[in-house]
């Protein structure tokens, strides 16, 4: 520990302005001005850590002394942050204009992209980046150097410690117009156009290709072949990509390949690299909410943040940019066919212009009916609709392939004003993609029945009621629980894993859509103590799909994570039917049952969990449901009911729970003094549509890489053992 001079103040000396330290000048207290701490603050210093420091707080390791630089050294460590950033931002300014005065850059020469130098012996891209020029980024005009491009120096400089500081020093090369210097990769990046806060190209061309085969969601809106095309134009071109579509892109796909992850104190994760482009994506949309300025593709950007606070669990997020999307959609006419109406023909500068060619027309359609499909699976809980469907009268999208392929087919003929929408599906215009949108638009008219039937009753749903007497209630429940399923095409009726070990997501969601809006429909009127109550028999019978289809994927393979983010919303509305029939069997005192029950609760608590382990709503829900099992958890007497004993992923069902306490019959747990239903006798889509319907035609090859992920896919990577063959 320091220890103060002895010294007294008649022998010690006078000092002159300026040789005290700072601490002491800064409080006006006498200073021997020792070094390399003086007396005052050794004695403050040894007052205050004498003393145990607060909860949260650490005293410093030595005395806070600091004095005035000598001149001819350099400026002290401990310079003002902002100072330091004062001072670079000058070295910046001017190696830009020496740049600019002796090397004429002539932006419109080449794409960036293309040309490449050897730095150092490194092989570097030098440039392309956001569609629009730095100077129209929303944080100002002129170059902007924001921490986040710091990293790019790094790894575009591997080999020079000292690039910045070499960039200031005004090297005779670059001011004589010397060419046969070396050039600054990063510079070249920024002077051609680059948006200093994306990735280096190389990182930005690898998060693109993770977000088109990985993505669920986003992806559906962006025509992949063209999209990749423009990604090599100059950045100042008008084809190329907005950087708001492209900060959208980097934040979602962060999901798969991110390490900057953060644990919250609630158990939520935060990504620091994900918020960063979300942060700039938001600053484009701000000012396009302000100006009217291109406005479609941020559009297209708040579409696929929107999916990502979606699987972020960001509910407040998820309604705004829902209600945002919704309604500026409508303006931009997109809800009319063809994505444009001639009414508004005579009014420029309102709405957007008639489509330029097909993947422009396709690419409105796709993201108006993203938005829509956004709107309802968001509104699942009981909400409103953005837009009624009475509303909309764009056609349905094409297929897939159609798309990505360029071909012009007619329109198709199908919209929302089809009467047998729901129930027939045209071979040339139906692939997985409109089943599932399909779906959730039937899902929809199961809300939209919920919420204005609630508006304006003036009791709540009963258990003792009888809901086929309501007006609209027998038809809206023969289309959800029997015949959309019934209807579906004979290659769309099962979920098989193809050879190369992929599974379609879209398909998998079709079949998990409509169980999850049959308990939606039934759970008002759920009664386990009436065996005839049919209400309780479609609520069981929906629960087992959902569960049939997760065992299912639970036997393979298969990464749940990379499912559509609404599955958690089917495993929850399951699991609520269960813990209701949890509650009853421990009201009759039923322990086996009642144990066979909690084990399939914790199933879906664990595929919540797993999926959470990626995107943060499968936790969420997860505690959500933990919120309504509170009940139940203080009646039951089993054990510590919400531990699972071993792991139910990725072993099967029937290798968990004892033979015991699983129904031989596979139907599940049985209602007490009820007679057991046959699964084809009150609705044809039995459980035998989804146990065992996933199958594989072979096994999925060992080693399989991210890049032979696919969208809509989920891959699975066989491992052998010595032992039983598991899939993980």
């Amino acid at each position: 520990m320091p220890k103060a001079p002895a010294s007294s103040s008649s022998a010690r000396p006078a000092l002159r302005r300026n040789q005290a330290c700072l601490s002491c000048r800064k409080r006006k207290l006498k200073c021997d001005a020792a070094r390399p701490h003086c007396g005052t603050c050794v004695k403050q210093w040894q007052s205050l850590i004498s003393v145990p420091p607060p909860v949260g707080y650490a005293h410093p390791t030595e005395p806070q002394c600091s004095y005035d630089p000598v001149e001819g050294l350099p400026i002290a460590p401990n310079v003002e942050p902002s100072e330091r950033i004062r001072i670079l931002e000058e070295q910046i300014f001017q190696l830009k204009n020496q740049l600019n005065e002796s090397r004429h850059y002539d932006s419109r020469s080449a794409s960036p992209r293309r040309a490449q130098y050897s730095h150092n012996g490194h092989r570097v891209a030098s440039g392309s980046s956001n569609g629009q020029t730095p100077e129209n980024s929303p944080n100002g005009g002129g170059i902007v150097l924001p921490h986040a491009s710091l990293d790019a120096v790094h790894q575009l400089s591997p080999d020079s410690t000292g690039s910045m500081q070499r960039a200031s020093t005004s090297s005779p090369e670059l001011r004589h117009g010397n060419h046969q210097a070396m050039p600054d990769p990063l510079m070249d990046m920024l002077f051609a156009g680059w948006d200093p806060d994306l990735p280096d190209p190389d990182t930005l061309d690898h998060y693109i290709e993770i977000f088109f085969k990985c993505d669920p969601c986003g992806s559906r809106i962006l025509h992949r072949p063209s999209f990749l095309a423009s990604m090599h134009l100059h950045p100042k071109d008008p084809g190329y990509p907005h950087p708001a579509i492209l900060h959208a892109i980097c934040a979602s796909a962060s999901r798969w390949t991110s390490q900057e992850l953060v644990a919250q104190p609630d158990g939520t994760r935060r990504d620091k690299f994900a918020d960063i482009h979300v942060s700039k994506a938001r600053a484009f949309i701000d000012r396009t909410m302000a100006t009217g300025q291109d406005i479609f593709p941020v559009m297209q950007a708040c579409i696929i943040l929107s999916w990502y606070f979606y699987q972020e669990g960001r509910w407040v997020e998820v309604w705004i940019f829902a209600g945002f999307q919704t309604r500026a959609a409508v303006p931009l006419r997109l809800n009319y066919p063809g994505t444009f109406s001639v009414l508004a023909a005579s009014n420029p500068g309102s709405y957007l212009a008639p489509p330029k060619d097909f993947v422009d027309l396709e690419c409105r359609r796709r993201t108006w009916w993203m938005t829509i499909m956004f709107d309802r699976i968001a509104s699942v809980g009981g909400w409103l609709h953005g837009v009624d469907e009475r509303d909309i009268g764009t056609e349905f999208p094409l297929r897939r392939i159609d798309f990505e392929t360029s071909v012009n087919l007619p329109p198709n003929p199908q919209d929302l004003s089809t009467e047998d929408l729901l129930i027939r599906h045209i071979p040339m215009y139906t692939d997985s993609f409109i089943l599932f949108l399909k779906a959730v638009m039937m899902f929809g008219k199961v809300t939209d029945y919920n919420t204005r039937r609630n508006l304006r009753a003036t009791a709540p749903p009963s258990k003792n009621q009888n809901p086929f007497v309501l007006p609209g209630f027998k038809a809206l429940d023969r289309l959800v629980a029997q015949d959309f399923l019934e209807s579906l095409p004979p290659e769309f009726k099962h979920v098989d894993i193809t050879s190369d070990g992929a599974l379609d997501t879209d398909l998998y969601m079709v079949h998990l859509v409509p169980h999850a809006a049959t308990i939606t429909l039934h759970n008002p009127y759920l009664n386990f103590s009436d065996s005839s109550c049919i209400s309780t028999r479609r609520c069981m019978h929906a629960t087992r799909s959902i569960l049939a289809a997760y065992y299912s994927l639970s036997e393979t393979s298969l990464d749940i994570t990379r499912l559509h983010p609404s599955a958690t919303i089917c495993w929850y509305l399951a699991a609520v039917v269960q813990t209701q029939l949890c509650k009853y069997y421990i009201e009759i005192g039923d322990t086996v049952r009642e144990q066979t029950v909690w084990g399939e609760i914790n199933a879906l608590r664990f595929a919540m969990l797993t999926y959470g382990s990626r995107s943060p709503i499968g936790t969420r829900q997860e505690k959500l449901l933990q919120g309504l099992m509170s009940e139940i958890v203080r009646l039951t007497t089993q054990m510590q009911p919400l531990e699972v004993g071993v792991p139910l992923y990725p072993f099967s069902h029937a290798g968990v729970f004892s033979k015991e306490t699983m129904p031989t019959d596979g139907t599940g747990a049985p209602l007490p003094d009820s007679t057991q239903y046959e699964p084809n006798s009150d609705s044809p889509t039995a459980m035998t549509g989804m146990v065992g319907s996933i199958t594989s035609t072979s096994s999925p090859t060992v080693g399989t890489s991210l890049s032979n992920w696919a969208t809509p896919t989920v891959r699975s990577v066989t491992y052998q053992h010595a032992g039983p063959s598991y899939s993980q």
